[in-house]
């Protein structure tokens, strides 16, 4: 199985805003002070296409759908919350924790997908938001997958619960690792993938903000699995989305690891001459409103696309 995919998908906003529904998890979402919800609406929009743009440019495959008008998914521009794609041809659905994030689950997106790239199975886990105690996992926010060792790491939090990402483990063959990992005000991590990445030869995280009695195992597991570890601060990881990355590769299958702006400028000399020892390049995006807002950054955009192997 391969860990990276040259092809991706992108929801572009059309009534992006700060979701206080999200934000009772999400302690990285701010208001737009000053702005107007069409001024942030507009802003959004405008980082978004420069960074749907740049990947292309890159030689990354980006299918880019846009969200229905006059939205009421004001978090729609993160689409790996709510699908997931496997080489195995299976697309899977996560239960999401914010009902008003629930309808960005479109069945004309799960139809193209399947229409466009052959997937043979649709596995879908949001029947645990109707159990009478609901359960959630949001997608490749809250899991990090080693695809190629059947890893599934996840920083548990009341937006990644057990029960689904065991459930999701036996479906696709994975095994799960849990830790705790906390937040800007001590509250549990609300997603994984804002303190940790995975490569195909490294391991990016925040390891400053992972419980003390998780490191020994989170290391033991990383370094069975031949990951080198680069180690972000508790401030890259809470103020400057760096644990927010995503290694893809382009279409002369060379790798790119894409960050924000803000990521980026916060790496230290060595982290960035470790990073570069394993990807051909480092691609960032000023997305600045989008994080802001959002709560979220460069990978949370990015739903990958993982073909199934042809039979």
């Amino acid at each position: 199985m391969k860990q990276t995919t040259d092809t991706i998908l992108m929801i572009e906003p059309t009534n992006f805003r700060y979701n206080p529904d999200a934000a009772e998890t999400n302690k990285f979402q701010k208001q737009a002070e000053g702005l107007t919800p069409a001024e942030v609406q507009a802003r959004a929009l405008q980082e978004f296409t420069q960074m749907a743009q740049q990947l292309q440019e890159a030689g990354v495959e980006v299918n880019v759908i846009q969200d229905v008008k006059n939205s009421c998914t004001p978090d729609s521009i993160f689409p790996n919350n709510w699908f997931s794609t496997h080489q195995s041809g299976q697309l899977v659905t996560y239960p999401m924790a914010p009902v008003n994030r629930r309808s960005e689950r479109r069945q004309d997106v799960i139809d193209f997908l399947f229409q466009k790239y052959s997937y043979t199975e649709h596995i879908k886990l949001e029947y645990f938001e109707l159990l009478p105690e609901p359960k959630f996992l949001e997608g490749t926010g809250s899991m990090i997958l080693d695809r190629a060792n059947r890893v599934a790491y996840a920083a548990l939090s009341p937006r990644t619960e057990t029960a689904p990402l065991q459930e999701f483990c036996k479906k696709l063959n994975y095994k799960p690792v849990t830790f705790k990992a906390y937040g800007p005000t001590q509250e549990l991590i609300y997603h994984t993938n804002v303190m940790m990445c995975l490569g195909e030869t490294f391991a990016v995280i925040g390891m400053e903000v992972v419980d003390a009695n998780d490191h020994e195992m989170l290391r033991q597991q990383l370094e069975s699995t031949g990951k080198e570890i680069i180690e972000l601060t508790a401030t890259q990881t809470h103020h400057q989305f760096a644990g927010n990355m995503l290694q893809l590769r382009n279409t002369q299958n060379e790798t790119i690891l894409v960050m924000s702006e803000a990521a980026y400028t916060s790496l230290t000399e060595s982290q960035l001459i470790k990073l570069k020892k394993h990807n051909n390049h480092l691609l960032y995006f000023p997305i600045h409103l989008i994080e802001q807002c959002g709560g979220g950054s460069v990978r949370c955009m990015i739903a990958e696309i993982f073909k199934p192997e042809q039979v």
